[in-house]
């Protein structure tokens, strides 16, 4: 059973829906080459591309039950690429429906071996590029709810830091550790020469910690994936305990 998301799993469903709808809409106010300016190198069309690619991908895991080799990785000669994320969505979210996401699922996290990390996974990958669309785009950024957003705060600090940079094999420079606050939840990030690690805190991590992090729930989300910049949240304490949980993040999450 799943017992890593912050909030219900019919919640992060909905969400998802409403994510996917938000992208799609932001994808017809900007042309396909406009450049993502959180994500250099990154466009629209490309942006929008991965996720249908990564809906794929993730069906394919749940059918087969492991890592799939292959899947449909690009759209199909003269498919928008609107209709292929789309119609990759709409196939992922049967998935979704038809099982029950405490169902025991293969997946990349050992701590969460159910359809539940999937569903998860999903709202963050869409939230966090629906942004980069809709900025591209010029449009104001959709705030997402305070609990959507503080399970992505959770997951992007247990799931990234705390487990993949390990299985990158990618640790510290030096010992420091960061109190990442927002609303009323305290995550604890540290790391050093060799390990990186987070949990969930409370207020006696704060007192602790080399520095703080906070700012509302969609601010502290978005700069733990790297599309705002540090003086858009607050920071208190060595500077450079925050410059390396951040730049750790960027090699998690690339």
């Amino acid at each position: 059973m799943s017992e890593q998301v912050l909030i219900d799993h019919g919640r992060l469903l909905d969400a998802l829906r409403i994510e996917v709808d938000l992208v799609i809409d932001a994808g017809q106010h900007a042309q396909y080459d406009t450049r993502i300016p959180a994500c250099p190198g990154l466009t629209v069309g490309e942006t929008m591309r991965h996720l249908g690619s990564v809906y794929r991908m993730v069906e394919s895991w749940l059918l087969d039950g492991k890592r799939p080799g292959e899947w449909q990785r690009e759209p199909a000669p003269g498919e928008p690429v609107a209709s292929y994320l789309r119609n990759g969505f709409d196939a992922l979210v049967g998935e979704f429906e038809s099982r029950d996401p405490h169902a025991p699922a293969g997946t990349w996290w050992p701590r969460d071996q159910t359809v539940g990390f999937w569903r998860r996974r999903m709202v963050h990958e869409t939230t966090i590029h629906r942004t980069d669309v809709q900025g591209a785009a010029a449009l104001v950024v959709t705030e997402v709810d305070a609990d959507v957003a503080l399970d992505g705060i959770d997951e992007v600090l247990l799931l990234w830091f705390g487990h993949r940079l390990g299985v990158l094999g990618v640790s510290g420079t030096r010992e420091g550790s960061v109190a990442v606050c927002a609303g009323e939840q305290v995550w604890f990030a540290r790391a050093g020469p060799s390990y990186a690690e987070a949990r969930r805190g409370d207020e006696s991590d704060v007192a602790v910690a080399d520095a703080r992090v906070s700012g509302s729930p969609m601010q502290v989300y978005r700069w733990l994936w790297g599309r705002i910049a540090t003086n858009q949240v607050t920071t208190d304490g060595d500077d450079d305990a925050v410059a390396q949980l951040w730049a750790l993040l960027r090699l998690a999450t690339r």
